[in-house]
């Protein structure tokens, strides 16, 4: 167990599934719907019967009533690939109120949801991986269903540091290539990043047939810029630090992330992405019900 993993957190979500919204293509039984048909309890569909098909699942009751031969077929159940991409780069290390204290930043909050999903996945028989989104760590670990690929995605999620600028589209692009099977692909980011490429990235996961989830991390004073007196910014990817005061410029930030919000927004509905916009003030548990009881089929 790690610091950023509660056992209290972990058995609340215990009994909520984690459910894929596409079917998955997966190498062993499991509980989640395949694109390819098996045996199982739950009936599908009919198709005529062509010369090779097992004779055993001819539906004969069918046949008494048309006198033509029908298969019947069920669906086939197997496991999920959770594929966790988070980034940590040096936004990610901004806190709730702007403090930078140990815990609190959005990458400590990104390492509970990631870790105790990665817990909840584990738990339910299914492979669970890993990419880090920063421009110096990078970091890849392949969905694998094990208790060892467990330990070492919690491994890494407790080494991740916020510093650099982002690597979160060629993370993207490299999960979207390198995880060969269909998975359940959750991204976890402020999205500080021109839109437009955000979108090239989702359309690329959607391409290759993932299911794509992204909790949106925010502080409130990143969209309310509720600041009285003239004050220093300091840019946490690099760039150099701004006085400003706030007064003058309050307006147009609030009409410039209004604008980028409702951009996100807009890109993540064409491309099917299941979106959350999160406050880091939030508690985190509550976040991960409401994502698995929204998938619960």
């Amino acid at each position: 167990m790690r610091d950023f993993i509660d056992p209290g957190v972990v058995s609340r979500l215990a009994g909520l599934p984690l459910d894929a919204r596409i079917p998955m293509a997966g190498n062993v039984s499991g509980r989640h719907r395949s694109p390819t048909r098996g045996s199982s309890l739950e009936f599908s569909e009919y198709r005529k019967y062509v010369p090779g098909d097992d004779t055993r699942r001819l539906d004969w009751r069918a046949w008494g009533r048309s006198d033509r031969f029908y298969i019947k077929e069920y669906e086939a159940d197997t496991n999920l690939r959770l594929c966790l991409v988070v980034d940590v780069s040096g936004s990610m290390g901004y806190g709730a109120g702007g403090t930078r204290d140990q815990g609190q930043s959005k990458l400590d909050y990104a390492r509970r949801l990631a870790g105790t999903l990665a817990y909840v996945a584990a738990g339910q028989g299914d492979a669970v991986g890993l990419f880090c989104a920063g421009e110096g760590f990078r970091r890849e670990i392949p969905p694998k269903r094990s208790s060892a690929a467990l330990r070492n995605v919690l491994d890494e999620l407790a080494l991740m540091k916020a510093e650099g600028e982002t690597g979160l589209p060629m993370a993207l692009h490299e999960a979207a290539e390198r995880v060969a099977q269909r998975a359940l692909v959750v991204i976890i980011s402020d999205l500080f990043m021109d839109p437009e490429e955000l979108r090239s990235c989702f359309q690329h996961l959607r391409f290759r047939r993932h299911d794509v989830a992204v909790f949106h991390l925010m502080e409130q004073n990143e969209i309310d810029f509720e600041f009285d007196r003239p004050i220093r910014f300091v840019d946490l990817e690099g760039a150099a630090p701004m006085l400003v005061d706030p007064t003058t410029i309050a307006k147009q930030y609030r009409q410039a992330v209004q604008i980028y919000l409702e951009q996100i927004r807009q890109i993540t509905r064409d491309s099917a992405v299941d979106y959350r916009r999160i406050g880091i003030e939030q508690n985190y548990a509550d976040v991960l019900a409401q994502f698995l009881l929204a998938r619960k089929k």
